[in-house]
């Protein structure tokens, strides 16, 4: 069975949603596959910076999730090796771009919103891509229950393990030897921390937590150390709790760990791909192309790989719009030329995307490796980095790479 589609968006995801809905509020509609029976999550939550909360506001759900989420006014950051304080920061601050925002966000509630307002029937669940072909000016997306989409535009936003990213010439993603034990707890009454961003750096692992409301707290540990504990969330509980039991972190940041159900731990290896591969691959080829973490996946020291996602969503469809919405020449008489026409538009549409988001992914992946590398080095260098100059640095840091303008959703 063959149907016909003028833009197939593979994955439900951030960045899927995100460029459905921007498509949407411009007045183009799409068809958003989920390989999945349901929305998925993992990680629990994520860290929302201002880049992100302008892309948010643009496709009209800001308000609502600032709504049911604190916002973070501090970052403090700790040796757990001795015990001191090494760095506070304030995001309320004013960047060359607006005022600075950050909080924490369940990803869940994210997603919901984002799906809650499209058109019913833009995202078809249990819907599993496995191959792409040419066909003239079109491309055919097979399916895994036999359904053959013939399609204008097909965008990836399929994840690491991308089957669209792989079609263009991408590599899998590179493992960096690291994994991120993620929990997220919710007590039954106030938990009573400050509206902050707790970090504590040790020797080979850095430890975080933030509050997302007044009962729910996400909390994080990125080691180089992770054997066989991958799909135990027994194992990573007790894990995390020894790292956190010898060193100077308070009785209180343990019992979040302590405190956190096991169905609410989860184990990820972390991923990247290298810059140089974006720097001279495939972003888009004709009428495909790639968003989120089928296009820049990276380690998570910055926050920033949801943010840009999010960022990928807002760009790509005012793109694909300024593209579709364009007038075809008066001359254009037979169907044929109409198709070549379009496809030409479109070509240009996600090339001028693909040129937006190339520097901007490049920076953000090698920025968030190289930090993460200082964070878990053992050597002397690396040490000295870590315990004297990163916490204050990444602070500053973190606002840095979130004061981004990359424009509106409108069409000018």
């Amino acid at each position: 069975m063959e149907e016909v589609q003028d833009i197939v968006i593979v994955g439900a995801g951030i960045a899927g949603l995100t460029t459905s809905l921007g498509l949407h509020k411009l007045g183009i509609r799409s068809l958003v596959l989920e390989s999945s029976g349901s929305l998925r999550i993992t990680g629990f939550a994520l860290a929302i910076w201002t880049n992100a909360w302008k892309a948010l506001d643009a496709v009209g759900i800001g308000d609502s999730l600032r709504q049911q989420h604190k916002q973070i006014y501090w970052n403090l950051s700790t040796s757990t090796i001795s015990g001191v304080q090494t760095a506070a920061m304030s995001f309320d601050a004013k960047g060359k771009h607006g005022d600075h925002e950050f909080r924490c966000v369940n990803r869940m509630l994210l997603l919901e919103a984002l799906s809650k307002e499209l058109p019913s029937g833009t995202i078809r669940f249990s819907s599993k891509v496995v191959s792409i072909e040419i066909s003239g000016f079109y491309k055919l997306v097979h399916l895994a229950d036999g359904t053959i989409l013939k399609t204008k535009v097909l965008i990836g936003c399929d994840g690491v393990n991308s089957v669209v990213a792989k079609w263009l010439g991408f590599k899998a993603p590179t493992f960096t030897g690291r994994a991120s034990i993620r929990g997220c707890v919710n007590f039954k009454s106030n938990h009573g921390f400050e509206p902050k961003f707790f970090q504590f750096f040790g020797k080979g692992f850095r430890f975080g937590f933030l509050p997302y409301n007044d009962t729910g707290v996400y909390w994080f540990l990125a080691t180089s150390e992770d054997k066989e504990r991958e799909d135990d969330p027994i194992k990573m509980k007790q894990f995390v709790l020894s790292k956190l039991g010898n060193v100077y972190v308070p009785n209180e940041v343990k019992a979040i760990v302590e405190n956190t159900e096991l169905d609410s731990i989860i184990s990820s290896p972390l991923r990247y791909r290298h810059p140089w591969e974006l720097l001279w691959g495939n972003i888009n080829k004709d009428n495909v192309c790639v968003a989120g973490d089928a296009l820049h996946p990276m380690t998570p020291e910055l926050g920033q790989g949801g943010c840009a996602a999010l960022e990928d969503g807002v760009v790509l469809a005012r793109c694909l719009a300024g593209a579709s919405l364009k007038e075809q020449s008066k001359e254009t008489k037979w169907k044929g030329d109409r198709e070549r026409e379009e496809y030409k538009r479109i070509d240009l549409g996600l090339k001028k995307y693909a040129k937006e988001r190339r520097w901007r992914s490049i920076e953000l992946i090698s920025t968030a490796y190289f930090i993460g590398f200082i964070n878990q080095g053992n050597g002397q260098v690396t040490t000295f980095l870590r315990d004297n100059i990163l916490p204050a640095f990444l602070a500053g840091l973190l606002l840095k790479k979130a004061d981004f303008d990359y424009g509106k959703l409108r069409i000018s």
